[in-house]
């Protein structure tokens, strides 16, 4: 579902310098779309999602769910995540993205964003070889709610600074930083949310409600409920 949700049209962004300061504002958009969701201090819930309010960080934003203590894996991506990939990353663990020995740094930070709750931001330095120039990226996870109300969902944006040349490409974490999201955050009352006119998930649902089962007429007392219709024709 990657098309119908973060969609192909942001293309190729040409590079931009280390001194650019718009150059991660994806991540920006991201953290203050998830700050506006947040209600009396509360945690946002999945079904608060709506695409149309990060338009501008489809292609970089995720959505990501805790499967063990440290690793969450991508329930759905922008297209500029599979691109570095060289594949569809659902289904697939965050650390796909990392070099194999950033992956126990990534695994430390990223189970407090649902443990703490936390909110992690990391910025990252790819591998360099053939075909493989300069890449920065700055990764952000915000702790969200599910459909039970626990926290094991990750709103997250990966904003890359540079060409992605030849996939896949592997970071290393050349910052983190963690900041927790106090208790009480926690615990505030969830009011529940309508759903949005356009979802924010896996899959589509219809906007035509359910039929309901038409039920056969019962004979009443006297009356025959069947009858025959003779044709002399």
């Amino acid at each position: 579902m990657i098309s119908s949700f973060f969609g192909n049209s942001g293309g190729t962004r040409p590079p931009r310098g280390p001194s650019d300061p718009t150059r991660f504002d994806a991540v920006h958009q991201v953290h203050a779309y998830w700050e506006g969701l947040r209600h009396e201090g509360a945690l946002p819930a999945r079904a608060l999602l709506d695409p149309r309010g990060i338009e501008g960080a489809l292609t970089c934003a995720f959505l990501a769910e805790q499967v063990a203590p440290g690793i969450a894996r991508f329930r759905i991506a922008g297209t500029q995540i599979s691109d570095l990939v060289g594949m569809d990353v659902r289904g697939m663990p965050i650390s796909c993205l990392f070099a194999p020995d950033a992956r126990l740094s990534l695994m430390q930070v990223a189970g407090q964003v649902f443990s703490g709750p936390a909110r992690l931001e990391m910025d990252l330095e790819a591998e360099r070889a053939i075909g493989r120039p300069a890449l920065e990226a700055r990764l952000l996870m915000l702790p969200m709610l599910d459909d039970q109300g626990r926290c094991t969902l990750s709103l997250g944006c990966l904003a890359l600074s540079g060409e992605i040349g030849r996939a896949p490409r592997r970071f290393a974490i050349a910052r983190r930083q963690v900041s927790p999201v106090l208790a009480r955050q926690v615990l505030a009352t969830i009011r529940p949310a309508p759903q949005p006119a356009h979802g924010f998930g896996e899959s589509q649902v219809g906007f035509t409600p359910p039929r309901t089962p038409q039920t056969p007429p019962r004979a009443q007392p006297g009356k025959p409920y069947l009858r025959l219709v003779k044709n002399d024709g």
